[in-house]
């Protein structure tokens, strides 16, 4: 068997990894969007460096458009076999590439205006909703746990990967010819221990090969009690003492419930000031519905809190935007208040407007919440770039820019050992690590090294790797 590594290498975004059994039977872990990746970032897309009509099956370890973004294009490339995902992963990339498909189908109408003024032929998109339509039949869910039979080659389990509501660890049992079982892991992203919302990454059964992500593999979190402390300073510095903005860019699924409930518990202890709270993306409200629907994904913290205060992602100040009018009427209000918009790396959604109108005016704040690749706006902004361009234009960065990163979905590295420390190294062969910058790769290598792990590998796009 191989395994052959087509996206998520050199970057932590395009997760795509293709598995052929000895026999020929061929399962893509993953089929995501390239984000962030400046002028590259299109053509990556379009290049799905695998021949749809050739793969068997589809496994969708979640619903982040990193991860599954790409399959609609896999489908109208000819993709014919179904895609797996767990029930709850299902809800939500549904909303998620629909939303996408209304990304692309804007973005390129406004590409196609430039381009018929300089006399040039019109661009498609990647793809419409009309392709998210065909792609969604091709989704089949199986839940947690169960053995489920592929191939006469391959059984798949989920475990739960404790990453976003849904999301899974795939554990692939693959035959060779000799009958020969070989046990393939593909981690997808991991969650955070303690999180706030969901439950913890599950134990997985004995691997011999891994495919582990590496996102935060340099880094630690800061400790959660602080961060809700930073945070609440930060709302009371720009909101209350300068009068300001406080501008939070949060991805729809994860970190805005995460941070919509620590405000709750503030509002509920009578911390939070009395100021109104927005969260200004259809995308992200539509997906906090689906949250509210699936309380048994919840932790048992977060399923007691709920004894007491049944919707965790609502109070009195918070108001959840829809309509593109109420939208755009916070660009003009000059009232101090919070608002988390779309999408997380400030690249997309309606975010870039309230950015657009906010960051040049020092009474406001930008605040950061999680990773951003290094060429989109949001790596930009967080790494202290002055002037940044905003829909072609330059705007100076006058408001202040705050970092706090412990609201990542992902694991830290000492997370990312706990998480792996179910598995016997004596029985592994080799780690793959993908799903991470290079520096973060080679720095969580070398601590896996120090751990005892022997073969740990860094791929390169498209290498291949045989699998006995």
């Amino acid at each position: 068997m191989q395994i052959q590594f087509l996206g998520a290498t050199e970057t932590v975004t395009g997760s795509k990894h293709l598995v052929k059994t000895e026999n020929g039977f061929t399962i893509l872990l993953d089929c995501g969007l390239y984000q962030g990746m400046g002028k590259e970032t299109e053509t990556l897309n379009r290049n799905l460096d695998v021949n749809a009509s050739e793969l068997d099956v589809v496994i969708l370890s979640h619903a982040h458009i990193d991860h599954s973004g790409n399959l609609p294009l896999l489908v109208k490339n000819g993709f014919l076999g179904s895609i797996y995902c767990t029930p709850p992963t299902l809800e939500v990339v549904e909303v998620l590439l629909y939303d996408s498909a209304k990304i692309h189908e804007s973005d390129i109408k406004y590409v196609n205006k430039k381009r018929e003024k300089r006399g040039e032929e019109p661009l498609v998109p990647l793809y419409t909703s009309k392709d998210v339509d065909r792609c969604m039949k091709h989704f089949k869910t199986i839940p947690y746990h169960a053995d489920y039979v592929l191939h006469n080659d391959a059984t798949l389990t989920f475990t739960d990967a404790g990453h976003i509501l849904g999301s899974a660890i795939i554990n692939l049992k693959i035959k060779d010819k000799a009958e020969k079982i070989i046990h393939l892991t593909f981690t997808g992203d991991v969650g955070k221990y303690n999180d706030m919302l969901l439950k913890n990454p599950e134990p997985f059964p004995q691997a011999d090969y891994i495919i582990c992500e590496s996102t935060y593999g340099d880094r630690l979190h800061e400790v959660e009690i602080d961060a809700e402390i930073h945070l609440l300073n930060v709302v009371r510095k720009t909101c209350i003492e300068k009068k300001g903005k406080l501008i939070i860019p949060a991805f729809s699924l994860g970190r805005t419930q995460e941070i919509v409930f620590i405000l709750d518990k503030l509002k509920n202890n009578g911390l939070l000031p009395n100021i109104k709270v927005y969260v200004d993306s259809p995308l992200s409200a539509n997906v906090t519905d689906i949250m509210r629907n699936n309380v048994s994904c919840f932790n048992e913290k977060l399923q007691n809190y709920i004894k007491t205060d049944p919707d965790p992602f609502g109070f009195s100040n918070l108001k959840y935007i829809r309509e593109k009018e109420e939208s755009m009427a916070l660009n003009t209000s000059k009232e101090p208040c919070i608002i988390l918009s779309a999408s997380g790396m400030m690249d997309a959604g309606r975010i870039k407007h309230h950015l657009k109108n906010n960051i040049s005016d020092a009474k406001n704040t930008i605040l950061v919440v999680g990773y951003c690749t290094p060429h989109s706006l949001g790596g930009k902004i967080r790494e202290g770039q002055k002037v940044v361009k905003i829909f072609g234009d330059e705007y100076d960065v006058n408001a202040e820019v705050e970092v706090i990163d412990s609201y990542s979905a992902h694991a830290d590295y000492n997370e990312l050992i706990k998480f792996l420390s179910c598995q016997d190294k004596n029985k592994l062969n080799k780690l793959f690590l993908v799903h991470g910058d290079i520096e973060a790769k080679l720095s969580f290598k070398e601590k896996l090294h120090v751990e005892g792990y022997k073969d740990v590998i860094i791929p390169n796009k498209h290498e291949i790797f045989l699998l006995h």
